[in-house]
């Protein structure tokens, strides 16, 4: 064959494609077990940082087994549905993942919580104490809000506060106010929001009431 010639560039280039492909999708098939299992050590990690648990330099998977009793999943009615199966379980609309876990010998409850803020996908866990209501730590990330103004969300001092803050006013649900600093919430308990990250700051405090709103005949029930 002629190795100047157009068709054999075409058929030569046609065959490198394939190979590649082929190579890629090979890698990609092989690593997909590795790749998955950094996904749930990742959220692992979320749901204990929720519980103010720290696994650096620990066996995540070791510490979340320590802690998590329960991984169940709820109905539309907040009714209890398995004992098990939550962790897999991801955004739905008509099942909710409620993870049990036991801190110091005291029953402690994480409610995972998805949103959108400004420019993508916002998420956390919130963790209550055994009555139901008061907030016992936080977690919440992004996918993309801007650095230093949304994405602060992430950060210690956005998520701090709202530990010991009560998300039930009289036996209601009325979930946590994020507010600007300086400024207050009638009615409900409330964290400053993000000097300049205030539609991200909002859009928290809107994952919030939307999320739990899924769980309150269960956290509202003696």
């Amino acid at each position: 064959m002629n190795t100047n010639s157009n068709a054999y560039t075409i058929i030569y280039a046609s065959v490198m494609v394939v190979i590649v492909a082929f190579v890629l999708a090979f890698t990609s098939s092989s690593l997909k077990p590795i790749q998955d299992k950094n996904v749930e050590l990742d959220k692992m990690k979320q749901i204990l940082s929720a519980l103010n648990v720290d696994t650096k330099g620990q066996d995540a998977q070791a510490v979340y087994e320590k802690y998590i009793k329960k991984d169940m999943i709820l109905d539309a009615n907040s009714t209890v549905k398995a004992e098990t199966g939550g962790f897999a379980l991801g955004e739905s609309k008509d099942e909710f993942a409620l993870y049990v876990a036991e801190v110091e010998g005291q029953t402690k409850y994480i409610i995972p919580l998805y949103g959108s803020g400004l420019w993508g996908a916002i998420w956390g866990y919130v963790a209550l104490d055994e009555d139901k209501n008061t907030v016992y730590g936080t977690y919440f990330s992004h996918a993309s809000e801007t650095p230093g103004l949304g994405a602060e969300i992430s950060t210690a001092p956005f998520q701090a506060p709202f530990k010991g803050k009560h998300i039930m006013k009289d036996g209601q649900l009325v979930s946590i106010a994020v507010v600007k600093p300086g400024k207050t919430a009638a009615g409900q308990d409330y964290v400053d929001g993000i000097s300049g990250g205030t539609i991200t700051s909002v859009a928290v405090q809107d994952m919030l009431k939307n999320c739990l709103v899924h769980y309150s005949n269960f956290l509202t029930k003696e």
